[in-house]
């Protein structure tokens, strides 16, 4: 499957909603329930065009021990950096930005349903993207990340599609070192574009890689793959415009460690298996 097309939301480009993210006004909707960190629900309006949008204040994070460094939301406008380096567009437009409650990240607000035994299902007619399934071996189209408890004793095998952008956003985690790919943080799109979303816990210069997507652990990257990380590596040479903006947003330990990550899928040529240091899948799953 190619890479799809560039995020044309109703006529704007990629650039013209990073603008209207940053530039535009704030209007908050509400909260966002159930988020550990304040999340809020908001419209962003600039020069006649309004979206909904993210707004999540640095005042609204709660302190993480293993995250001593930084904040959530410049991981995540990093995270969004990274990918667009890549190409792929795997994270919605994410920009830093004062807002009502302080500097935050605000990012543009992707719609999407779910579905399907608590595990979230493409919308807009696309196949589930992640199940639970009887038996010890995943159907044709399927990866097996392991067994789940799913209560009164019982076991399911949990997998996810073996899906080509499924792939890719398991090659982003693993260069950004991902420790909360959670199946709640995949979204399916119109137009075919999926979508990772919550990168706070990311960039660590610890090993932290927790995620739903090992079904292609120690398997050979594709072509795709190596040649993006060829571009990336470049990209991240000391001196160039995305390794400056990167030192704006992390610490120049996470920044080496990003490039070590980088060096180290190319020198393997194989996604990653779970290093045994670190609980590899997160919790909940979902």
């Amino acid at each position: 499957m190619p890479a799809p097309e560039r995020i044309p939301s109703r006529g704007l480009t990629e650039e013209g909603l990073r603008t209207l993210l940053a530039e535009g006004e704030l209007t908050v909707l509400g909260r966002v329930r159930g988020a550990s960190n304040a999340v809020l629900h908001c419209t962003v309006a600039y020069e006649g065009e309004e979206r909904l949008c993210v707004y999540k204040p640095v005042a609204g994070e709660q302190p993480l021990w293993d995250f001593p460094d930084g904040t959530l939301a410049r991981r995540e406008v990093a995270a969004y950096e990274i990918s667009e380096a890549t190409g792929w567009g795997l994270v919605p437009p994410t920009v830093l930005r004062e807002g009502p409650y302080g500097e935050g990240m605000c990012q543009l607000w992707i719609e999407a349903e779910a579905g399907g035994e608590g595990a979230p299902a493409s919308s807009h007619g696309l196949p589930p993207l992640l199940a639970l399934v009887e038996g010890e071996e995943p159907e044709d189209g399927w990866k097996a990340v392991g067994f789940a408890e799913v209560g009164e004793g019982r076991t399911a095998l949990l997998v996810h599609a073996d899906d080509p952008r499924l792939r890719r956003l398991a090659i982003l985690d693993a260069v950004i070192n991902n420790g909360d790919r959670k199946g709640g943080h995949l979204l399916s799109a119109p137009g075919g574009r999926l979508y990772g979303i919550d990168h706070g816990v990311t960039f660590n210069a610890d090993d932290k890689l927790r995620t739903l997507l090992w079904g292609w652990a120690g398997e050979p990257l594709t072509a795709e793959a190596a040649e993006v990380l060829d571009r990336l590596s470049a990209g991240l040479e000391p001196g160039t415009a995305l390794a400056t903006r990167l030192g704006e947003l992390i610490t120049a330990a996470e920044t080496e460690a990003l490039r070590g990550r980088v060096e180290s899928l190319r020198k393997s040529g194989r996604h990653p298996l779970p290093s045994g240091d670190w609980p590899p899948i997160p919790w909940p799953p979902v």
